[in-house]
């Protein structure tokens, strides 16, 4: 075996390594994929016996690398319409390989992508490496282009977003949880009488300019009314996800960690008295969403 082979060999043994962060820090298989790429690119162009530990030197690579992409997504997320564009491209990515991606958003935890997806790229990437896979400050700094001191606060503001602050009691957590685990089971299922029973009969449901039909109503009264129309969307349901939406369990439905649409629900008693379905980028920008323990 000649040297080319060796590198290459123990390059491939870092493979799973290197896209495990990847992914985590792009939330897209082929953006991680890509970046995995150029990470054995910039080896293949390296003088490689000058690298004293390989699997640090590409976990930096990658992460670079990543760095860059998230931060040339951020600036079109400037723009609405570059939002739109981008969740389009996103929903391309699942429908060209859904088993691969559904396997990867599990792996990692679709609400938790979400949040992810709300971070600064120099927060995602302090979280990603020291939170999940044990870098040392003092490596996240080189990375990010801060002092040790300032990686180790941007891992900490990403880790009070990604937990949460101000969260309800668990207590009621896990009771909004159920009402609202219910609600999804019935969905999915195509159940009227299921819906029913977490609906307050007098269920307010307000649905945003992107999320309805042209010239559908914006607001529906009642659960009998509701129930109707939400079993049209039983084949949608599968791919929402609970998670804490403005500070109560609701859903979101966000291909490969992006979000399209989110159910913002009110909880009394035991049933669901209020919904907002919200699709409008700017305002899927400013809900607080936070992962819920599983």
């Amino acid at each position: 075996m000649n040297k080319n082979e060796w590198w290459a060999q123990q390059f491939e043994e870092n493979r799973g390594h290197l896209r495990a962060v990847a992914y985590r820090m792009l939330g897209s298989a082929s953006e991680a994929d890509d970046a995995v790429q150029e990470a054995w690119l910039r080896l293949s162009r390296s003088d490689a016996s000058a690298i004293e530990n390989l699997g640090g030197w590409l976990t930096t690579v990658v992460a670079r690398v990543c760095l860059d992409t998230l931060r040339s997504r951020s600036s079109r997320k400037e723009d609405a319409l570059d939002v739109r564009v981008s969740e389009a491209a996103a929903s391309r990515q699942v429908v060209s390989n859904p088993e691969q991606e559904v396997l990867l958003a599990n792996s990692v935890g679709l609400a938790l992508l979400v949040v992810l997806d709300r971070l600064t790229p120099a927060e995602r990437i302090a979280f990603v490496l020291h939170d999940m896979f044990d870098l040392s400050f003092d490596e996240i700094a080189s990375i990010v282009g801060r002092s040790p001191t300032a990686a180790r606060q941007l891992a900490s503001r990403a880790r009070r977003r990604v937990q949460g602050a101000g969260r309800p009691s668990q207590v009621d957590l896990n009771q909004q949880r159920h009402v609202v685990d219910a609600f999804l089971a019935a969905l999915r299922g195509g159940d009227f009488e299921g819906l029913l029973a977490v609906l307050d009969p007098e269920v307010v449901v307000r649905i945003d300019e992107n999320a309805g039909a042209p010239g559908a109503p914006r607001e529906i009264h009642g659960a009998q009314a509701w129930a109707k129309g939400a079993i049209a969307f039983a084949q949608l349901a599968r791919s929402a996800q609970p998670m804490l939406v403005d500070g109560t369990v609701g859903l979101v439905w966000a291909p490969a960690g992006r979000l399209s649409r989110a159910l913002r629900f009110t909880i009394t008693s035991g049933k669901i008295v209020r919904a907002d379905i919200i699709a409008d980028p700017a305002r899927l920008g400013a809900l607080h969403l936070t992962a819920l323990e599983e």
